[in-house]
């Protein structure tokens, strides 16, 4: 009977995860991205360079979370396992074409992030610390008056991120330090538990310091490694472009069947490890985004250093993996003797001889531990806004159960679990594009106001006064009106 259940569960969940995965998701991502694009006209590209001019007062806080911080937290979230293995597998199942429409994805998934930013930080709350909360719950509550969505994506997303993909990340490093240097798993687990715990019960203040800290140099080590492996294959860079153009668009193949198949296949598999490693629309990191005090003092400010997130996410980190596979030439891509991680490491050590493979293991540890305190802080996020009042308690058990994950995924593959989390967590993303193109317009008119100020060569500032669709629904203590002072 047992079995009978769990078989029939299983078999629900895989349905589930199919449908959403292989068709729904794609083309409301997709769908939600283009819409943004054009309804900003092209904000990722006219407003490129200020994404990066912004970060010149990003680590202004006032005492809270910066705007780095925030960003280097969903950095955190963001830069796992899949911008190592998950580059990987698009090649291995889609050829070097996957690679362009990952990129695709990236441009127009920049887009949706400004938006859903921007409305984490608009309906963001005052915790009385001198930090904010905020993201799709409070967002989807405050603006559309629907609590019992945001209580669901709340839910998903904390048996998503919050439990089970800690675990997963625990599960990659364990394996990955086991392969390379022959440490237990169980020895690695109780290390990861010894160093998360005091992290992730220092609170929010405690994560965003030790990403800001370990994001930006575990990302420049990396791509300084896919520079010198650039520098060295200097010659064959114009091929490797060449390889991913062609691929991408069916060139290389001869009879028109192969051309069909092969240009899916490549669309496919970019875009949905695309649209996996960098999150956009999703809803998780909108928790990270509303915690920031921004500079300049308006909601759209963080919009663009969260649309710097995925810049960096995909068109430049998951781009370094792909140079590394790419250059190392197109016989290691025909073997079928490895796929995922193990192809990242066979083409670093083609490269750079065999301590590529340790370093892909120490980049692992570092890309998936930063993931397991980012994804708890977005878990602790929508505890507190479930539990109310008794937030300190729920928030005690839940930062033991992040803990029991972290040990058991260490030690365990848990598939039908992890397979249960990315259903959660497409759910949760459905739910999050639902309430952002329905807030749509208010995002567009935050930004309208924003690139309004800027033009008039103003510092932008918000008003809240100045939305009707706003002015009852924002926290007055996080966002006071124009010239008053928070206290």
């Amino acid at each position: 009977m047992d079995n009978a259940f769990f078989a029939t569960f299983t078999g629900l969940v895989d349905a589930g995860n199919g449908l959403l995965w292989g068709s729904v998701l794609i083309y409301l991502l997709l769908g939600a991205g283009l819409y943004f694009t054009v309804m900003t006209r092209g904000i990722q590209l006219r407003y490129f360079g200020h994404m990066f001019s912004l970060l010149r007062r990003s680590r202004e806080s006032d005492g809270g979370i910066s705007s780095f911080q925030a960003l280097s937290t969903s950095l955190a979230a963001r830069v796992g396992t899949g911008n190592l293995a998950g580059v990987a597998v698009a090649i291995s199942l889609g050829g070097p074409g996957a690679v362009f429409w990952m990129w695709m994805t990236a441009m127009v998934g920049m887009a949706t992030s400004f938006i859903e930013s921007t409305l984490a930080q608009a309906f963001k709350t005052d915790h009385g610390d001198g930090t904010f909360r905020g993201g799709p719950a409070r967002y989807i509550e405050r603006g559309l008056g629907l609590r019992w969505l945001a209580v669901a994506f709340s839910v998903c997303l904390i048996i998503a991120f919050g439990l089970a993909f800690n675990s997963v990340q625990a599960n990659s490093i364990a394996q990955a330090m086991e392969q390379a240097f022959a440490v237990p798993t169980w020895a690695i687990g109780v290390l990861l538990v010894a160093v998360v715990t005091p992290i992730i019960f220092g609170g929010l203040k405690s994560i965003a310091r030790v990403a800001e800290l370990i994001v930006p140099l575990m990302a420049l080590l990396y791509l300084i490694l896919a520079l010198a492996v650039v520098a060295m294959n200097v010659t064959e860079l114009p091929g490797a472009i060449g390889t991913i153009v062609k691929s991408a668009f069916g060139l290389e193949q001869a009879a028109g069947g192969a051309v069909a198949y092969a240009v899916s296949q490549a669309i496919m598999n970019g875009i949905q490890r695309g649209l996996f490693s960098n999150e956009a629309g999703m809803g998780s990191a909108p928790n990270a985004a509303a915690t920031a005090t921004t500079k300049p003092d308006h909601p759209a400010a963080q919009g663009f250093i969260q649309m710097l997130g995925v810049f960096l996410d995909t068109l430049v980190i998951c781009t370094a993996t792909a140079a590394i596979i790419i250059m190392a030439g197109p016989e290691l891509l025909a073997g079928d003797e490895a796929s995922g991680i193990q192809l990242t490491q066979m083409a670093l050590s083609s490269h750079v001889g065999r301590w590529g493979g340790m370093f892909v293991a120490v980049a692992i540890l570092l890309f998936a531990f930063t993931s397991v305190i980012a994804n708890y802080s977005y878990g602790e996020v929508n505890v507190e806004y479930l539990a109310g009042r008794r937030a300190p308690a729920a928030v005690l058990i839940y930062r033991l159960a992040v803990l029991a994950m972290v040990m058991v995924g260490s030690v365990a593959s848990l598939g039908p679990i992890w397979n249960f989390a990315d259903l959660s967590m497409g759910m949760m993303a459905i739910i999050n594009l639902i309430a952002i193109l329905l807030l749509s317009p208010v995002a567009f008119a935050l930004f309208r106001d924003y690139e309004r100020q800027l033009r008039a060569g103003a510092e932008p500032v918000f008003n809240p006064a100045q939305f009707p669709r706003l002015v009852d629904r924002v926290d007055a203590d996080a966002w006071p009106a124009r010239g008053a002072k928070r206290e």
